[in-house]
C-alpha cells in the first residue's frame, strides 16, 4: 500500500507530492519576491523582520535557515553572524536556492548554500545556535519529521524560529477566503503567468496545521518553552521554542 497526503485539497501519494511542490516552485520562483510583496501588501517583509529580532543573532552563531528561498532571512543572519559565524541556506528546491544564491552573492555575502531535505538534514547533532524556517514547513509531508530534525541538529539551548502562514480571527475568514481563492490566483496569473500554483499556496494553508496544533506539535518533537506570536490577526505566526 502507498502512503498518501495533501497537495492543497487534493489527496496524492507522498511520492507525488514531493514532485507537485517542487513544479510549484520552479514555477513561481523569478517572481516568488514580486509576488510576496504584491499579495501580502508588503506586510511579509514585517514578519521577517520580527522573526529576524526574535532570533537575536550575535557574532560568531551558527544558523541554519531551512526552505530559505530567496534568502531574506539568511542574508539578515549572515550580517549580524559576522565573519566568524556560518549562516546555511538551504532549500529543497534549485530553482528557489539559484535565486537565493545569486542574491546573497549580489550583496557581498558569500554564505554556504545546500540542497537538501528538511526531513533528513545531512547536518551532525548539536550543531546551530538557531535554526529557521520561513513558509516552507506547510509545503513539508512529514511536519514532524522535519521538526524531529531541527530539534536534533540544534545546541542545547539553541531556538527554533517557524514562521508560517496560519489561522485567522474568526472576523477575516469571508474576506481572506475571497482574496486567496478569487484575487490571489488572478494576481497569480497576471504577475507570474500562473494561477494554478498560487490557488495551490491557499489551499495549503487552510491545511496546515493551526497555532494551538502546531505548539503541540513542536512540543512533541523536543521543544521547551514553545509560544507564538500571531502576526496581522493570525494571517502569519511566529512559532519559538528551545531544545534543553
Amino acid at each position: 500500500m502507498t502512503n498518501t497526503t495533501h497537495f492543497g485539497y487534493q489527496t496524492v501519494d507522498e511520492q507525488d507530492k514531493v514532485h507537485k511542490v517542487a513544479e510549484v516552485f520552479h514555477s513561481v520562483a523569478a517572481k516568488y519576491d514580486v509576488m510576496n510583496d504584491v499579495m501580502s501588501a508588503g506586510l511579509h517583509r514585517i514578519w521577517k523582520a520580527f522573526t529576524i529580532a526574535q532570533a537575536a543573532i550575535r557574532p560568531g552563531f551558527k544558523v541554519l535557515d531551512i526552505a530559505g528561498g530567496t534568502g531574506d532571512l539568511a542574508k539578515a543572519f549572515a550580517a549580524k553572524a559576522g565573519p566568524g559565524g556560518e549562516v546555511w541556506l538551504t532549500d529543497i528546491n534549485e530553482s528557489m536556492l539559484r535565486v537565493g544564491r545569486d542574491r546573497l552573492l549580489n550583496n557581498g555575502l558569500i554564505t554556504p548554500t545546500l540542497l537538501c531535505d528538511a526531513e533528513r538534514l545531512p547536518f551532525p547533532d548539536n550543531y546551530f545556535d538557531r535554526v529557521s524556517v520561513a513558509f516552507g514547513l506547510r509545503n513539508m509531508t512529514h511536519k514532524d519529521a522535519a521538526l524531529a530534525e531541527m530539534h536534533r541538529v540544534l545546541k542545547p539551548g539553541g531556538k527554533v524560529l517557524v514562521l508560517e502562514f496560519s489561522k485567522v480571527a474568526a472576523v477575516l475568514k469571508k474576506p481572506y477566503d475571497v482574496y486567496s481563492f478569487s484575487v490571489l490566483p488572478w494576481l497569480g496569473q497576471r504577475i507570474a503567468g500562473d494561477a494554478d500554483s498560487y490557488r495551490y499556496l491557499a489551499e495549503s494553508i487552510r491545511m496546515h496545521p493551526d497555532q494551538e496544533t502546531l505548539k503541540t506539535m513542536m512540543q512533541d518533537a523536543g521543544f521547551g518553552r514553545v509560544d507564538y506570536f500571531n502576526l496581522t490577526a493570525g494571517v502569519a505566526a511566529l512559532h519559538t521554542g528551545v531544545k534543553f
